[in-house]
Protein backbone atom coordinates (compact mmCIF):
# COMPACT_ATOMS: atom_id res chain seq x y z
CA UNK A 1 0.00 0.00 0.00
CA UNK A 2 0.97 3.09 -1.02
CA UNK A 3 0.03 6.88 -1.80
CA UNK A 4 1.23 10.47 -1.67
CA UNK A 5 1.68 12.62 1.92
CA UNK A 6 2.47 15.54 2.93
CA UNK A 7 4.16 16.44 6.06
CA UNK A 8 3.66 19.47 8.11
CA UNK A 9 5.73 19.85 11.60
CA UNK A 10 8.69 17.37 10.38
CA UNK A 11 10.11 16.69 13.84
CA UNK A 12 11.31 13.21 15.23
CA UNK A 13 7.91 11.46 14.48
CA UNK A 14 7.29 12.85 11.33
CA UNK A 15 10.60 12.39 9.98
CA UNK A 16 11.02 8.72 11.00
CA UNK A 17 7.49 8.15 9.45
CA UNK A 18 8.12 9.72 6.57
CA UNK A 19 11.28 8.23 6.18
CA UNK A 20 9.92 4.74 6.64
CA UNK A 21 6.94 5.20 4.48
CA UNK A 22 8.98 6.66 1.28
CA UNK A 23 10.94 3.37 2.12
CA UNK A 24 7.96 1.64 1.59
CA UNK A 25 6.87 3.69 -1.81
CA UNK A 26 4.86 6.08 -0.69
CA UNK A 27 5.68 9.55 -2.76
CA UNK A 28 6.58 12.09 -0.10
CA UNK A 29 5.55 15.97 -1.19
CA UNK A 30 5.60 18.97 0.70
CA UNK A 31 7.52 18.55 4.12
CA UNK A 32 7.00 21.54 6.48
CA UNK A 33 8.70 22.75 9.58
CA UNK A 34 8.75 26.21 11.48
CA UNK A 35 12.53 26.98 9.13
CA UNK A 36 13.81 26.78 6.11
CA UNK A 37 17.13 25.17 7.05
CA UNK A 38 14.53 22.84 9.56
CA UNK A 39 12.49 21.59 6.85
CA UNK A 40 16.15 20.76 4.42
CA UNK A 41 16.85 19.25 7.70
CA UNK A 42 13.85 16.76 7.37
CA UNK A 43 13.71 16.55 3.50
CA UNK A 44 17.57 14.96 3.73
CA UNK A 45 16.10 12.62 6.45
CA UNK A 46 13.27 11.71 5.10
CA UNK A 47 15.49 11.31 1.71
CA UNK A 48 12.34 13.54 -0.25
CA UNK A 49 10.02 15.76 -0.35
CA UNK A 50 10.41 19.70 -1.34
CA UNK A 51 11.50 21.69 2.21
CA UNK A 52 8.69 24.69 3.24
CA UNK A 53 9.26 27.02 6.54
CA UNK A 54 5.34 27.67 5.99
CA UNK A 55 2.47 26.42 5.03
CA UNK A 56 1.46 26.40 1.06
CA UNK A 57 -0.66 25.56 -1.43
CA UNK A 58 1.20 22.42 -2.65
CA UNK A 59 0.66 20.82 0.70
CA UNK A 60 -3.11 19.83 -0.86
CA UNK A 61 -1.10 18.19 -3.81
CA UNK A 62 -1.00 14.73 -1.32
CA UNK A 63 -3.83 12.25 -0.98
CA UNK A 64 -3.03 12.45 2.39
CA UNK A 65 -1.62 15.11 4.94
CA UNK A 66 0.10 14.24 8.23
CA UNK A 67 0.27 16.53 11.04
CA UNK A 68 3.09 15.59 13.12
CA UNK A 69 3.59 18.88 15.15
CA UNK A 70 3.71 19.54 18.80
CA UNK A 71 -0.02 19.35 20.40
CA UNK A 72 -0.96 23.03 21.07
CA UNK A 73 0.13 23.95 17.50
CA UNK A 74 -2.36 20.97 15.78
CA UNK A 75 -5.32 23.29 16.07
CA UNK A 76 -3.69 26.42 15.02
CA UNK A 77 -2.56 24.18 11.90
CA UNK A 78 -5.85 22.66 10.84
CA UNK A 79 -7.55 26.10 10.75
CA UNK A 80 -4.89 27.27 8.16
CA UNK A 81 -5.07 24.60 6.21
CA UNK A 82 -9.03 25.21 5.79
CA UNK A 83 -7.91 28.47 5.28
CA UNK A 84 -5.98 28.13 2.24
CA UNK A 85 -7.52 24.94 1.19
CA UNK A 86 -11.00 25.21 1.25
CA UNK A 87 -12.68 23.26 -1.61
CA UNK A 88 -8.99 21.61 -2.22
CA UNK A 89 -9.45 19.68 0.82
CA UNK A 90 -12.40 18.07 -0.37
CA UNK A 91 -11.81 13.87 -0.34
CA UNK A 92 -8.22 14.53 1.22
CA UNK A 93 -7.29 12.53 4.85
CA UNK A 94 -6.03 14.47 6.84
CA UNK A 95 -4.32 12.81 10.66
CA UNK A 96 -2.65 13.73 13.70
CA UNK A 97 -0.39 11.92 15.57
CA UNK A 98 -0.98 13.10 18.85
CA UNK A 99 -1.42 10.68 21.35
CA UNK A 100 -3.58 13.24 23.54
CA UNK A 101 -5.88 14.56 21.10
CA UNK A 102 -8.97 13.23 19.47
CA UNK A 103 -9.67 13.88 15.83
CA UNK A 104 -12.09 16.43 16.81
CA UNK A 105 -9.16 19.18 16.69
CA UNK A 106 -9.27 18.84 13.35
CA UNK A 107 -12.83 19.35 12.67
CA UNK A 108 -11.90 22.86 10.12
CA UNK A 109 -10.76 20.79 7.58
CA UNK A 110 -13.81 18.29 8.06
CA UNK A 111 -16.07 20.91 7.74
CA UNK A 112 -14.45 21.42 4.51
CA UNK A 113 -15.01 17.82 3.75
CA UNK A 114 -11.47 15.92 4.12
CA UNK A 115 -11.67 12.83 6.04
CA UNK A 116 -10.11 13.22 9.88
CA UNK A 117 -8.47 11.24 12.29
CA UNK A 118 -5.48 10.79 14.60
CA UNK A 119 -2.78 7.86 14.25
CA UNK A 120 -0.64 7.61 17.55
CA UNK A 121 2.47 5.72 17.71
CA UNK A 122 3.03 4.41 21.46
CA UNK A 123 6.39 4.59 20.77
CA UNK A 124 9.68 6.92 21.71
CA UNK A 125 11.56 9.00 19.16
CA UNK A 126 14.84 10.12 19.94
CA UNK A 127 15.38 11.90 16.61
CA UNK A 128 18.82 9.31 15.79
CA UNK A 129 17.58 7.10 13.04
CA UNK A 130 14.22 5.23 13.00
CA UNK A 131 13.02 3.31 16.13
CA UNK A 132 11.77 0.13 15.74
CA UNK A 133 7.87 -0.06 15.12
CA UNK A 134 7.33 -3.29 13.69
CA UNK A 135 5.04 -5.36 16.71
CA UNK A 136 4.39 -1.19 18.01
CA UNK A 137 0.71 -0.53 18.87
CA UNK A 138 -0.52 2.46 16.64
CA UNK A 139 -3.55 4.09 18.24
CA UNK A 140 -5.99 4.77 15.61
CA UNK A 141 -9.51 6.81 15.57
CA UNK A 142 -11.90 9.51 13.58
CA UNK A 143 -13.31 9.00 10.17
CA UNK A 144 -14.65 5.62 8.48
CA UNK A 145 -11.84 6.88 5.59
CA UNK A 146 -9.60 8.13 7.53
CA UNK A 147 -9.06 5.32 10.49
CA UNK A 148 -8.86 2.84 7.36
CA UNK A 149 -5.78 4.68 5.75
CA UNK A 150 -4.64 4.98 9.20
CA UNK A 151 -4.50 1.27 9.63
CA UNK A 152 -3.22 0.58 6.60
CA UNK A 153 -0.09 2.48 7.08
CA UNK A 154 0.13 1.33 10.38
CA UNK A 155 0.15 -2.61 8.95
CA UNK A 156 2.49 -1.68 6.21
CA UNK A 157 5.07 -0.24 9.01
CA UNK A 158 4.37 -3.32 10.65
CA UNK A 159 2.94 -1.76 13.37
CA UNK A 160 -0.55 -3.26 15.37
CA UNK A 161 -3.23 -0.58 14.78
CA UNK A 162 -5.80 -0.11 17.69
CA UNK A 163 -9.07 1.61 17.44
CA UNK A 164 -10.23 3.45 20.16
CA UNK A 165 -12.36 6.01 21.16
CA UNK A 166 -11.18 10.14 20.93
CA UNK A 167 -12.65 11.02 24.86
CA UNK A 168 -10.51 8.60 26.20
CA UNK A 169 -7.16 9.51 24.68
CA UNK A 170 -6.06 11.62 26.86
CA UNK A 171 -6.22 8.60 29.45
CA UNK A 172 -3.92 6.49 26.97
CA UNK A 173 -1.71 9.01 26.97
CA UNK A 174 -1.34 9.52 30.56
CA UNK A 175 -0.47 5.48 30.72
CA UNK A 176 2.00 5.89 28.59
CA UNK A 177 3.86 8.61 30.23
CA UNK A 178 3.72 6.84 33.20
CA UNK A 179 5.33 3.80 31.28
CA UNK A 180 8.24 6.04 29.73
CA UNK A 181 8.57 9.11 30.76
CA UNK A 182 8.03 8.40 34.52
CA UNK A 183 9.47 5.08 34.64
CA UNK A 184 12.97 7.35 33.13
CA UNK A 185 12.30 9.65 35.89
CA UNK A 186 11.88 7.00 38.53
CA UNK A 187 14.79 5.46 37.15
CA UNK A 188 17.57 8.76 37.37
CA UNK A 189 16.20 9.37 41.11
CA UNK A 190 17.16 5.75 41.86
CA UNK A 191 20.45 6.26 40.10
CA UNK A 192 21.14 9.60 42.16
CA UNK A 193 20.21 7.14 44.99
CA UNK A 194 23.03 5.31 44.76
CA UNK A 195 25.41 7.89 43.98
CA UNK A 196 24.55 9.81 47.07
CA UNK A 197 25.11 5.93 49.01
CA UNK A 198 28.93 6.50 46.93
CA UNK A 199 28.41 4.51 44.06
CA UNK A 200 30.28 6.44 40.53
CA UNK A 201 27.32 7.04 37.82
CA UNK A 202 28.18 4.29 35.87
CA UNK A 203 28.11 1.37 38.68
CA UNK A 204 25.12 2.92 39.50
CA UNK A 205 23.13 2.51 36.37
CA UNK A 206 24.99 -0.93 35.57
CA UNK A 207 23.50 -2.10 38.84
CA UNK A 208 19.89 -0.84 39.03
CA UNK A 209 19.27 -1.67 35.40
CA UNK A 210 19.40 -5.66 35.21
CA UNK A 211 17.02 -4.94 38.39
CA UNK A 212 14.54 -3.28 36.52
CA UNK A 213 14.86 -5.58 33.47
CA UNK A 214 14.03 -8.55 35.17
CA UNK A 215 10.92 -6.97 37.00
CA UNK A 216 9.60 -6.00 33.87
CA UNK A 217 9.93 -9.55 32.48
CA UNK A 218 8.21 -10.52 35.38
CA UNK A 219 5.47 -8.86 34.79
CA UNK A 220 5.46 -9.65 31.61
CA UNK A 221 5.61 -13.18 32.32
CA UNK A 222 3.69 -13.74 35.83
CA UNK A 223 1.71 -10.88 36.18
CA UNK A 224 1.73 -8.05 38.30
CA UNK A 225 1.70 -9.03 41.28
CA UNK A 226 3.99 -12.15 41.44
CA UNK A 227 6.45 -9.95 40.14
CA UNK A 228 6.33 -7.43 43.02
CA UNK A 229 9.41 -7.35 45.15
CA UNK A 230 10.80 -5.05 47.73
CA UNK A 231 10.22 -4.26 51.67
CA UNK A 232 6.50 -3.07 50.69
CA UNK A 233 5.52 -6.23 48.92
CA UNK A 234 6.60 -8.20 52.33
CA UNK A 235 4.98 -5.67 54.70
CA UNK A 236 8.23 -4.57 56.28
CA UNK A 237 6.77 -1.09 57.29
CA UNK A 238 10.10 -0.85 59.16
CA UNK A 239 12.23 -0.78 56.55
CA UNK A 240 9.51 1.71 54.50
CA UNK A 241 9.91 4.42 57.07
CA UNK A 242 13.74 3.74 57.14
CA UNK A 243 14.47 4.53 53.46
CA UNK A 244 11.68 7.62 53.79
CA UNK A 245 13.82 8.62 56.58
CA UNK A 246 17.28 8.37 54.38
CA UNK A 247 16.12 11.03 51.98
CA UNK A 248 16.11 13.49 54.77
CA UNK A 249 19.31 15.73 53.44
CA UNK A 250 17.94 15.23 49.38
CA UNK A 251 15.38 17.62 47.88
CA UNK A 252 11.90 16.84 49.56
CA UNK A 253 10.53 16.08 46.29
CA UNK A 254 12.52 12.62 46.32
CA UNK A 255 10.74 11.63 50.06
CA UNK A 256 7.31 12.97 48.66
CA UNK A 257 7.70 10.51 45.16
CA UNK A 258 8.96 7.56 47.40
CA UNK A 259 5.36 8.00 49.33
CA UNK A 260 3.04 8.17 46.89
CA UNK A 261 4.70 5.56 44.81
CA UNK A 262 4.14 3.23 47.45
CA UNK A 263 0.95 4.48 47.68
CA UNK A 264 0.13 3.94 44.45
CA UNK A 265 1.62 0.23 44.99
CA UNK A 266 -0.29 -0.30 47.73
CA UNK A 267 -3.52 0.44 45.39
CA UNK A 268 -2.85 -1.33 42.08
CA UNK A 269 -0.89 -4.05 43.78
CA UNK A 270 -1.86 -5.09 47.24
CA UNK A 271 -3.98 -7.55 47.72
CA UNK A 272 -6.16 -5.61 50.94
CA UNK A 273 -4.78 -2.12 49.79
CA UNK A 274 -6.90 -0.52 52.45
CA UNK A 275 -4.97 -2.11 55.17
CA UNK A 276 -2.13 -1.55 53.90
CA UNK A 277 -2.98 2.16 53.03
CA UNK A 278 -3.14 2.25 56.98
CA UNK A 279 0.32 0.97 57.52
CA UNK A 280 1.54 3.22 55.37
CA UNK A 281 -0.37 6.03 57.10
Amino acid sequence: MSGTLSIIGAGRVGRALGRRLRELGWKIGAVVTSSEPSARKAVRSIGAGRAHAFLTRQVLAAQVILITTQDHSVAAVAAELARIGAEELRGKIVLHTSGALSSDVLDSVRQCGAAVGSMHPLQTFSGVGVPPLEGRVFTIEGDVVAVRMARQMARALGAVPVQIEGSKKPLYHAAGALAAGNVLALMEAATRLMTAAGMKRREAVRALLPLTRQVLENFERLGPRAAWTGPLSRGDYGVVAAHTEAMKDLPPEFAQAYKEVNRLAAVVLAKDSATMLAELE
